[in-house]
């Protein structure tokens, strides 16, 4: 059984490699090299909408380990800006559109795992009417 915290891995690979050094093969079937990033999808509902009008946003995600909370992003010009975050599975978000009829808003989410690695999603677009 593959230890779940990043800590309990750690020790783990330290014991393998004071062992090994001692003379003794031991194999544990985890290491430091083991852990994946986590993986993350995004979708919108709905995908047009008018000006001021509310968008919920929902992700997939998934670890190896465990996956310790989604955050949500809007991409602006000026830089991506952080909406929220949800620990907890479904992972979602609700926000507001802008005031600006005929553009397009762009979101991606990113997901943390228990060792702190983070993987992005696809972007997707809302279209505001």
């Amino acid at each position: 059984m593959r230890p779940r915290f990043p800590a309990a891995r750690l020790l783990g690979g330290f014991l393998a490699a004071a062992l090994s050094g001692c003379g003794v093969g031991v194999s544990l079937g985890y290491g430091l090299d083991d852990d994946e990033r986590p993986s993350v999808s995004l979708a919108a509902a709905p995908q047009e909408a008018a000006a001021g009008e509310r968008v919920g946003l929902v992700a997939a995600a998934s670890d190896d380990y465990g996956v310790r909370e989604v955050l949500f992003f809007r991409v602006d010009a000026a830089g991506d800006t952080l909406l929220g975050r949800d620990a907890s599975a479904p992972y979602t978000f609700e926000t507001t559109l802008p005031l600006a009829p005929g553009t397009a808003v762009r979101y991606f989410a990113r997901a943390v795992d228990d060792a702190g690695q983070e993987a992005d999603s696809q972007e997707v677009v809302v279209t505001v009417r």
